[in-house]
């Protein structure tokens, strides 16, 4: 049976009302092209489905597949001009159209693109297509975009049937050098790269050179006839699911996205981010504070009604001093008021065991296991997942479940990662409950 997510107590318009004005975005988009968005940075609007004006009652776009940039990819300081570099992701959500969202968020120059394409991969690990699939991707109605520093671009529609748990390839070619490549440091999903252009190729033949990054693209959207409601995870590592295996979808937020069967799960992690800290010199690919990230990524996905919160226990782990237990929780506090000034509903999470890791100390356990007794007395968010005694072992509550321990101490395996989807009672996504604005 499948599980919805809905939204009670918010104050945010409803994702659906975007379909509201497919027709007019249809007329407008290329007068649209390039005005700044709330954050300064050069948006391009994308029509609704092709070739079609759809009431809203039919359907509506919704985030599918979201990565938040890291940081400018090292060895890439004039760019990868004359290849063209093939994306790896797998959708949560299913729909009739698809458009794809491309980011310069940390480039020093403007980037070129002058093709790109969406296709469905035959399997994970190739950069084969399936056969007739590729459709090349356009962007105000053109095939070549031109993305400003620190800017994003959202492609035009194209109708592409996909279903959940859909592996998509999403290439794009850039002729000449450019700055920096924003990219995704762990994408644990093997991506590619091929000399010259070969957007539109099948058999993904000339795409020999491999990488575990993702390159400029940060989300993928579909038109859902369903219209549900998106999910939004910000987190670390654990939300990252650095410790995951590569290519087999089983990061936590993938088996939570199986167990509500459709309905969109983004995950927003990246390793080492902090809550109260943008990341140290010498690791910016740790990103900003989670604090920052709610309004530079979390905000802008579309059809989001539901925020999930794992975040904390870097800011313990890799502050130049251990917090104390309230600025954490204040920090939450402030976040969760924020995301429900803007219409979302805020779940969080327990932070988890980490006694046998390298920087665990006594300190840091008595920081971590008051935040959690302070969230588990309730008043932060509108509902809480409680990671922490999910994973821990009872014979050892200051560690991880031995199954679950991926070698040190802090990360899980798989099967801790299917256990932090289980622990997620999806009642908490469905707002039975009004959400508490505080």
């Amino acid at each position: 049976m499948r599980v919805g997510v809905g939204v009670v107590g918010v104050r945010r318009a409803p994702a659906w009302w975007a379909a509201g004005v497919v027709a007019l975005l249809v007329i407008v988009s290329a007068v649209l092209s390039g005005l700044p968005g709330d954050d300064g940075r050069a948006v391009r609007a994308a029509p609704g489905p092709p070739g079609a004006v759809v009431p809203a009652s039919q359907g509506a776009w919704v985030g599918a597949w979201s990565a938040a940039p890291t940081g400018s990819e090292p060895g890439t300081r004039d760019g990868l001009g004359g290849q063209s570099l093939r994306n790896a992701v797998q959708v949560s959500a299913g729909g009739t159209a698809v458009r794809v969202e491309l980011s310069n968020r940390y480039g020093s120059q403007p980037v070129t693109f002058t093709r790109a394409s969406v296709g469905l991969a035959v399997g994970p690990g190739s950069a084969e297509a399936v056969a007739h699939s590729v459709v090349p991707l356009a962007f105000g109605g053109g095939a070549a975009v031109t993305i400003p520093v620190g800017g994003v671009v959202l492609s035009d529609a194209v109708s592409l049937a996909v279903e959940p748990a859909t592996r998509l390839l999403v290439s794009v070619y850039a002729p000449g050098p450019s700055g920096p490549v924003t990219y995704h440091r762990h994408a644990r999903e093997t991506n590619f790269a091929a000399r010259g252009e070969h957007t539109a190729e099948v058999s993904g033949a000339t795409y020999t050179a491999t990488t575990e990054h993702w390159r400029y693209l940060t989300g993928v959207q579909v038109f859902s006839p369903a219209s549900p409601g998106a999910v939004v995870v910000l987190g670390d590592s654990l939300t990252d699911g650095i410790s995951s295996t590569p290519g087999a979808g089983h990061r936590w937020t993938d088996f939570l996205a199986a167990r509500l069967e459709g309905t969109p799960v983004l995950n927003l992690g990246i390793s080492g981010n902090r809550l109260l800290r943008d990341g140290s010199p010498g690791r910016s690919y740790n990103g900003a504070s989670g604090l920052s990230r709610l309004h530079s990524d979390v905000l802008r996905q579309e059809g989001a009604t539901v925020l999930v919160v794992q975040l904390g226990i870097n800011d313990i782990l890799r502050a130049p001093r251990e917090p104390d237990a309230g600025e954490i929780v204040a920090g939450l506090e402030r976040l969760a008021a924020e995301a429900r000034e803007n219409g979302l509903r805020v779940v969080g999470a327990t932070l988890m065991p980490y006694e046998g890791h390298y920087a665990w100390s006594d300190r840091g356990e008595a920081v971590r296991q008051e935040v959690n007794e302070r969230l588990r007395a309730g008043g932060v968010f509108d509902g809480l997942i409680d990671l922490d005694a999910a994973l821990r072992d009872p014979a050892d509550p200051s560690r991880l479940l031995p199954a679950y321990d991926s070698g040190d101490a802090l990360h899980p395996t798989d099967a801790g990662f299917r256990a932090m989807a289980e622990a997620v009672d999806p009642a908490l996504l469905m707002g039975v409950e009004p959400a508490a604005v505080l």
